[in-house]
């Protein structure tokens, strides 16, 4: 349970102002509304429908304290936007919004690799492009030779529980390769800590050829 909290005034005046600095407790339900606890009372909002329970949205159709507070808190990170929920990401244990039929491992945004970002390999140095997220844990997925990836000596560093990535060398991609073109390279597999993100959507918005330049 969340306790009521306030917030800095920022110079504000009217509802604005008071969405700040009254004390107010923000829950996410499971079907993307919020429960908004107050002093004066519990009302319930719906982000996307921009409508609220309390007398002042649903009488006057005002935009409210309510809805001011839960717009701030989902910009400020405290709750999920509508149709994600809280999890913790696999490698550094911060919270991450998923969406809510998200299964597991879980990564935030700071550790997560999308398909066509340039990665750097944290024990030899060289430089891949992600291919896909298989969705699998480490000690879970198996290597083309039958190793669990979690068993590979080179990852003994790296959690058992993370997630893993398929990822091309970048020396093997022809300089006008797509998307498209890299599932037709040999693909390796790795723990998503082991790949750090260099430069996120290299392959897809431009030619390869056109960034060789950059790196």
């Amino acid at each position: 349970m969340r306790r009521k909290t306030t917030l800095p005034p920022d110079g504000l005046s009217g509802r604005s102002r008071r969405a700040r600095v009254e004390p107010m407790a923000v829950r996410p339900l499971r079907d993307g509304r919020y429960v908004v606890e107050t002093d004066g009372g519990t009302y319930v909002v719906d982000v996307d429908a921009r409508t609220c329970t309390c007398p002042d949205n649903a009488i006057r159709h005002a935009r409210c304290k309510h809805l001011r507070r839960v717009a701030i808190e989902i910009t400020r990170g405290e709750v999920p936007p509508p149709g994600r929920r809280s999890a913790t990401c696999a490698v550094c244990g911060d919270k991450t919004f998923v969406p809510m039929e998200a299964t597991g491992p879980y990564l935030c945004s700071d550790h997560e690799h999308h398909p066509g970002d340039l990665v750097h390999d944290r024990e030899t140095g060289s430089l891949l492009v992600v291919t896909r997220d298989l969705g699998t844990r480490a000690d879970e997925t198996r290597t083309e030779t039958g190793d669990l990836v979690s068993d590979y000596e080179t990852n003994a560093d790296y959690g058992d529980h993370e997630p893993v990535f398929e990822a091309v060398y970048l020396g093997s991609l022809p300089a006008d390769a797509g998307l498209a073109d890299l599932g037709e390279l040999r693909a390796y597999r790795f723990p998503a800590s082991r790949l750090r993100r260099v430069e996120q959507g290299f392959v897809g918005v431009q030619s390869l050829g056109e960034r060789f330049a950059r790196v």
